[in-house]
């Protein structure tokens, strides 16, 4: 029994400086499921603009940032907590206006892939839209979103999200070179 207890505490003292020499941490289940809610509740954030949009801005680090990226162009960064709640159509603006949200649109987000990193994790996922138009069935493809992850005291939060477009205001743009 000692001797079991031994080739495990080795293998996981080896394993972890493996993972310290590489910059790479090992992220635990937890960790992958609470990123996968982050992304889920950034969702319902952007469809409702729940709490005024102040629900998305709480999804990022207090410098963190949203940027969209169209024609593989990033556009103007959406930074700190009034940027963000605006990003959502909230803040300032009040929620009231918010073209996506008029038309029923929902996001939906497909394809997850999550990566340990050395500062917390990155990632990639896929976007949906459902209700483009208005048209309740109609759903489209509008790129992906490329992430910076980091763990704070509050939870899982994005350290920078860049939405890489294939729409301008639900209009078909032209697609952006496949280099991922």
């Amino acid at each position: 029994m000692k001797i079991r207890m031994i080739i495990t505490l080795f293998l996981i003292f080896a394993s972890t400086a493996s993972a310290q020499k590489t910059g790479q941490t090992e992220l635990t289940a937890l960790d992958y499921f609470q990123i996968q809610q982050l992304v889920a509740k950034y969702a319902r954030a952007i469809d409702t603009c729940s709490n005024k949009g102040y629900d998305y801005a709480d999804l990022f680090t207090s410098d963190g940032f949203f940027a969209p990226s169209l024609n593989g162009k990033v556009g103007a960064k959406w930074q700190g907590r009034e940027r963000l709640a605006e990003a959502s159509g909230g803040g300032v603006n009040g929620c009231k206006n918010v073209p996506w949200i008029e038309e029923g649109v929902h996001h939906i987000y497909v394809n997850h892939v999550i990566t340990p990193a050395a500062e917390g994790a990155t990632g990639t996922v896929d976007m949906l839209m459902i209700g483009l138009g208005g048209d309740p069935n109609k759903m489209e493809y509008d790129g992906y979103y490329e992430d910076v992850y980091a763990k704070t005291p509050q939870g899982w939060r994005f350290k920078s999200r860049i939405h890489h477009a294939l729409l301008n205001q639900g209009k078909r743009a032209a697609p952006e070179p496949a280099a991922r």
